[in-house]
């Protein structure tokens, strides 16, 4: 059905496949780029991947002034102000981003800082407040499969002092290039792969069901679930095929443009009350929760978990299934594709073989239910639903 209203945006040129990475030079020529900030952190600078992207985009007629690669796996507001101070000291012009979510978050709150010639990204606290401002060139080349942050207009941001992740929304956000190459993904540890390709399933169911999904998102999202499908199992078994990395990469990067234009909903909210609190990794945290709220949100959405059976189980399955069992039987294979990949590389399946605690769960509900997330679930959530929620996942 087309909704009476939508908005989609897919700016992100990408350049995907092989020697990907010796075509950013280019792009950034075209960009007007000359002097270049690299943002990454301390394990890729240490495994070599680093080193890779440098040497590619290497050429006489593009410096590398500068790199940055102190960035933690939570992205936080004193990091992004850090480097903001430091590209203004080294006379940059362009912004170059290697690693997973939190280093292209960084780069997105840099960029955001300082396209709106400010030193505090605390001044821009809002949503879609941002104008276009100064034009920062910025390249995002993805490390993992997962959290979309190449082609999104979300950049999610740890506030220490209030220990919550806050997200900044703006289409001026979304990279001008985005990268996938398997040679970045290549090294990927095997509970990373499967963590992380269990988000990018979550961003695109989510982005399929929730309340601002359009025909646009749709297309992008049942594209990411039958890549996943197809090979999410076999990247976590065996890393070094670079068909199947890429195929991931891809999946990804598409399920982050479904949901940019569309949200997400309960999983996100409760997953970032959780790892705001309890400091559980993201992806470990949709990969728990994905089952329970599927189960919880399956009375608004029988209809769409029903079609998704097609695109998560295959033909064969959809055809021999009747429809009253359809919608049970695409959370079934979610459950099991969690089960699977939990006896494979030990992707956790309980919310108590991880940091949540018990008593955090009053603090993680109420958390969850400000998180803008919940506002485009397709069922109102109360503060007995989530603690409910959570006692399932435990």
């Amino acid at each position: 059905m087309i909704p009476k209203y939508y908005e989609f945006q897919n700016s992100s040129k990408i350049l995907s496949g092989e020697f990907a990475l010796e075509n950013i030079s280019s792009e950034l020529n075209m960009l007007n780029a000359k002097r270049v900030l690299i943002l990454s952190d301390k394990t890729l600078e240490k495994i070599g991947t680093l080193q890779t992207v440098i040497d590619a985009i290497s050429t006489q007629d593009l410096e590398i002034v500068g790199k940055y690669t102190e960035i933690p796996p939570d992205s936080s507001i004193e990091i992004i102000n850090e480097i903001t101070s430091l590209y203004k000291k080294l006379d940059c012009d362009s912004i170059v981003a290697v690693g997973g979510g939190s280093v292209i978050d960084t780069a997105k709150g840099v960029r955001m800082t300082l396209s709106q010639q400010k030193d505090n990204i605390l001044e821009l606290v809002g949503c879609e407040m941002i104008t276009y401002g100064k034009h920062i060139p910025f390249v995002a080349i993805p490390t993992t499969s997962g959290t979309g942050s190449e082609a999104t207009l979300v950049a999610v941001i740890l506030d220490k002092l209030r220990n919550m992740k806050m997200e900044f929304i703006s289409y001026f956000l979304v990279p001008d290039v985005s990268v996938l190459d398997s040679r970045m993904t290549i090294s990927l540890p095997a509970k990373i792969t499967a963590s992380t390709g269990m988000d990018a399933l979550c961003h695109a169911i989510e982005g399929y069901t929730c309340l601002q999904k359009n025909p646009m998102s749709d297309a992008y999202a049942i594209s990411a679930i039958e890549i996943i499908r197809d090979n999410l199992i076999k990247a976590v078994e065996n890393g070094k095929d670079k068909k199947v990395r890429l195929a991931m990469a891809n999946a990804s990067l598409m399920a982050g443009v479904a949901f940019s234009n569309s949200m997400v909903g309960l999983i996100h909210a409760i997953g970032h009350a959780i790892g705001g609190i309890s400091h559980v990794p993201h992806g470990d945290a949709m990969s728990i929760l994905m089952p329970h709220c599927m189960k919880f949100n399956k009375d608004k959405l029988k209809d769409e978990y029903a079609k998704l059976l097609l695109y998560i189980a295959g033909p064969e399955v959809y055809a021999t299934t009747e429809y009253e069992d359809r919608a049970d039987k695409t959370i079934e294979y979610v459950e099991n594709m969690l089960y699977k990949l939990n006896e494979i590389c030990g992707l956790p399946t309980k919310l108590s073989q991880t940091n949540v605690k018990k008593e955090d769960f009053n603090n993680i509900a109420k958390k969850a239910l400000d998180d803008g997330a919940m506002i485009v679930n397709p069922k109102q959530v109360n503060f007995e639903d989530v603690i409910e929620i959570l006692e399932k996942a435990f």
